[in-house]
């Protein structure tokens, strides 16, 4: 949305990022052996890590494609989703190698609980 700073990277605005997760989870500044499955590093060095989803050192070990429903289904739960404005939402299509919106779909996304029920959080 706007001109920004990862690490000493500068980001343009309406650049899109994409992550090479594979590289990612097999940095050796994260895990030792990270091309290695010990399990057993989740009870020693990295027993500190919440399964819940907010580190995402884990995302090697089952989050993948099925986390998605997941964290819909808390958005939708957690939040009423609104239109910033009246006008119809533009379906138009580009083109790539998956199909994306042409416009991007601007959304309010507001609590729908009290502030209290998202402590456990």
């Amino acid at each position: 949305m706007e001109d920004c700073l990862v690490g000493s990277y500068k980001i343009s605005k309406g650049t899109r990022l994409l992550m090479n997760l594979w590289n990612v989870h097999r940095d050796p500044h994260v895990w030792t052996e990270p091309n290695e499955f010990r399990p057993e590093r989740f009870l020693t060095t990295h027993k500190e890590l919440d399964v819940r989803g907010q580190h995402f050192e884990l995302i090697p070990f089952g989050s993948g494609r099925r986390i998605v429903q997941l964290v819909l289904a808390h958005l939708i739960h957690g939040f009423v989703v609104a239109k910033p404005s009246d006008e119809p939402i533009d379906m138009t299509e580009s083109f790539g190698m998956t199909n994306l919106k042409a416009t991007p779909l601007d959304v309010l996304l507001s609590p729908r609980l009290s502030p209290k029920s998202y402590e456990h959080c």
